[in-house]
C-alpha cells in the first residue's frame, strides 16, 4: 500500500498535466510551444535522476531514499500549485521530477527485497496497477479538475496522498542499512543522465516538429546518443559502475529487457493514438475521451493479479507470451476496425481485450529480470528497467506521432500533419469531409504499432518458461 501509494502519485501527475495544457496555456498568456515544457520538464528531470537511485539505494538506505523522493515530488506539487508563471511552473514541475524518478525504482526494490523471488510475479502485479491506471483516471481526473474546480489542484491533490504516504512509510517500512562502501560513479552520471535528456528532448522535438532532420532536434538526439552509448562502454569495464550492464550477461535480464524495449516503444506509442483518434477525428472533449479509455485499464485489472500468480507458478515466459498475443491481437484489431463512426461499443471491446493482455506482459516480464537475482542485485536492476522503460516510451511515442503526422499530410495535403489537436471546435460539415481521411491514417499507424508489437516475440521467446528457485540469499524479509 505504501509502495502503491508512492506510485499513483508519479504516474497520474504524468497524464493529469496533460490534459491541462491548454488551460495552462491561456491562464498564463504563454504559448504552446512554452507551456509543453511542464511536460517535458517533468520527463527530463525523470530520465536525469532515475540514473542514480540504484547508488542512492545503496548508499543512504532504501526506505531513506523513498521517503526523501515522497518530500521532494511533495514539495515540488505543493510550489507547482502556488504557481506565479509559466517559468516558476516548469521549475516547479523540475522539482517534483526529480522525487518523482526516484519513487518507481525504489518502491519496487522494497517490495521485491521484501518479498523474495518466489513472490516477485505477485509483487509485480502489485506495482502494475498504478502504472496501468495512471493513463486511464489521469485524463478523467484532470478534465473534470480543471473543467469544474481549478488548474492549481492538478498539483494540491498530491499532497494529501504524499502525506499518508509518508507516515506510512515511516511506520510501516523496515529500516534497511546504508552500505557506506559503495562510491558514485560520476564519470557515469556525467555520460548517462545527459545523454539521457538530450536523447529524449531531441525526440520530443523531433515529434513535435513533424522532422527529426531539423538542427533544433538532430544535435540534441546525435549527442545523447553519443553519451549514451560512451556510458555503454564506460560501464562494462567500470569496477562499481552507474548501472550494471554487466547483468545483461544474464539470458532472462537480457530477454526481459529486450521484451520491454520493443514493448514499450510500440505499445505506448499506439496508447498515443487513441486519445488522439477521439478528439481529433470524433471531435469528443479531454474528459470524455479519457472515460472512453476506462475499459482499458478494467481489462488490466482482470488480468493482473492472476498474471502474477501464474508468472510465479508457472515462469513468466509462457504468462508473457500469452500477453503479447492478445496486445497484438487488439491492436491489429484497431488498424482493422476504425474508422470516422465506428461503433464506441466496439472501440471499448478491444480496448478491455487490450487491457487483458497487458496485464499479462508489462510486469510478469519485468519479474522475469528480477527473479534470477540476488538480494543486493535488485537495485540495480529495477533502475535499469526503470530507464529502458522511460527510453522506450519516449522513443516510441516521438516514432509513432511522426508516423501520424505523415499519414495525415499524405491524406489531408501538407498542412494536416502540422498540428494534431482537438476538433471539438471545428464546424460539423468541415469534421464530416476530413474524418474519413483522417481515420484512415490513424488506421494505418496503428499497423506500424502491431508490426513493431510483432518484433517483440523474439526476446519473449527466451524468456524462462519455468518456477524460479528460492535460494537463502533471497529469504523473504520481516516487515513491520
Amino acid at each position: 500500500m505504501v509502495v502503491v501509494l508512492g506510485a499513483i502519485m508519479s504516474i497520474l501527475d504524468v497524464t493529469v498535466v496533460n490534459v491541462a495544457i491548454n488551460d495552462l496555456a491561456k491562464e498564463f498568456k504563454t504559448p504552446l510551444a512554452t507551456i509543453q515544457w511542464v511536460a517535458t520538464g517533468y520527463t527530463l528531470a525523470l530520465a536525469t535522476v532515475i540514473p542514480i537511485t540504484g547508488w542512492a539505494s545503496a548508499r543512504f538506505g532504501t526506505k531513506r531514499l523513498y521517503m526523501i523522493s515522497i518530500t521532494l515530488f511533495v514539495l515540488g506539487s505543493m510550489l507547482a500549485g502556488a504557481a506565479w508563471s509559466a517559468e516558476s511552473l516548469i521549475a516547479f514541475r523540475v522539482l517534483q521530477g526529480l522525487g518523482g524518478g526516484m519513487i518507481m525504482p525504489a518502491g519496487m526494490t522494497i517490495l521485491t527485497q521484501a518479498a523474495g523471488p518466489s513472490r516477485v510475479g505477485q509483487v509485480m502485479s502489485v506495482v502494475g496497477i498504478p502504472m496501468l491506471l495512471g493513463p486511464i483516471m489521469g485524463p478523467i481526473l484532470g478534465g473534470w479538475l480543471v473543467d469544474d474546480v481549478s488548474w492549481r489542484w492538478i498539483f494540491f491533490i498530491n499532497l494529501p496522498i504524499g502525506i499518508i504516504a509518508l507516515v506510512m512509510a515511516a511506520r510501516i517500512l523496515k529500516p534497511d542499512s546504508p552500505q557506506r562502501g559503495e562510491r558514485l560513479d560520476f564519470f557515469g552520471l556525467l555520460l548517462l543522465s545527459p545523454g539521457l535528456a538530450l536523447l529524449i528532448y531531441g525526440l520530443a522535438k523531433g515529434a513535435e516538429l513533424g522532422d527529426f532532420t531539423e538542427t533544433e532536434a538532430l544535435i540534441p538526439t546525435v549527442i545523447g546518443a553519443a553519451l549514451t552509448v560512451a556510458f555503454v562502454f564506460r560501464a562494462l569495464s567500470a569496477e562499481s559502475p552507474l548501472i550494471d550492464l554487466r547483468l545483461l550477461k544474464r539470458r532472462s535480464v537480457a530477454a526481459a529487457s529486450g521484451t520491454m524495449v520493443l514493448f514499450m516503444a510500440a505499445f505506448m506509442g499506439a496508447m498515443l493514438l487513441m486519445p488522439l483518434y477521439y478528439q481529433s477525428v470524433r471531435g469528443e472533449g479531454a474528459l470524455m475521451s479519457g472515460l472512453l479509455l476506462a475499459p482499458q485499464g478494467l481489462g488490466a485489472m482482470v488480468t493482473m493479479p492472476v498474471g502474477g500468480k501464474l508468472t510465479d507458478k508457472i515462469g513468466p515466459g509462457r504468462v508473457v507470451l500469452v500477453g503479447l498475443t492478445v496486445v497484438v491481437l487488439s491492436v491489429a484489431g484497431f488498424a482493422a476496425l476504425l474508422q470516422a463512426d465506428t461503433s464506441y461499443w466496439s472501440l471499448g471491446a478491444v480496448l478491455f481485450v487490450m487491457g487483458l493482455g497487458m496485464g499479462m506482459t508489462m510486469m510478469p516480464t519485468m519479474a522475469a529480470a528480477i527473479q534470477t537475482l540476488v538480494h543486493d542485485e535488485v537495485p540495480r536492476a529495477s533502475t535499469m528497467l526503470n530507464i529502458i522503460q522511460q527510453v522506450s516510451a519516449s522513443v516510441g511515442t516521438a516514432m509513432i506521432a511522426v508516423l501520424l503526422a505523415n499519414q495525415l499530410s499524405d491524406r489531408l495535403g501538407s498542412g494536416g500533419g502540422g498540428e494534431i489537436g482537438s476538433a471539438e471546435k471545428v464546424p460539423p460539415e468541415v469534421l464530416a469531409k476530413i474524418a474519413p481521411p483522417m481515420a484512415d491514417a490513424y488506421q494505418h499507424t496503428f499497423w506500424w504499432a502491431a508490426g513493431l508489437l510483432l518484433l517483440a516475440f523474439l526476446p519473449a521467446l527466451l524468456l524462462p518458461r519455468k518456477k524460479p528457485a528460492t535460494s537463502a540469499v533471497d529469504a523473504p524479509m520481516p516487515m513491520h
